[in-house]
């Protein structure tokens, strides 16, 4: 059975999320997807309308003591 998908012509501002991840994390993405039933891209429209934020907009799981790019910071003392 093929994912359901949106009925063509719903999106209001379709964009093309064009960046890398590793071949593994999409895959196990895809997998989660196929297994709900649905698309890939409306399994993530669910997952960032179901992400639970901080006061400072981050995701609640997200580590407090790393920046927000993930660099670790470097002393110059």
């Amino acid at each position: 059975m093929a994912p359901r998908r949106r009925p063509r012509g719903t999106l209001i501002d379709p964009v093309n999320m064009g960046y890398e991840v590793e071949r593994a994390s999409k895959a196990k993405f895809d997998a989660v997807a196929e297994r709900a039933g649905v698309s890939s891209a409306v399994l993530f429209e669910r997952v960032v309308d179901h992400l639970e934020l901080t006061d400072q907009g981050l995701p609640i799981w997200w580590p407090e003591e790393l920046p927000r790019d993930g660099e670790l910071p470097i002393d110059s003392a």
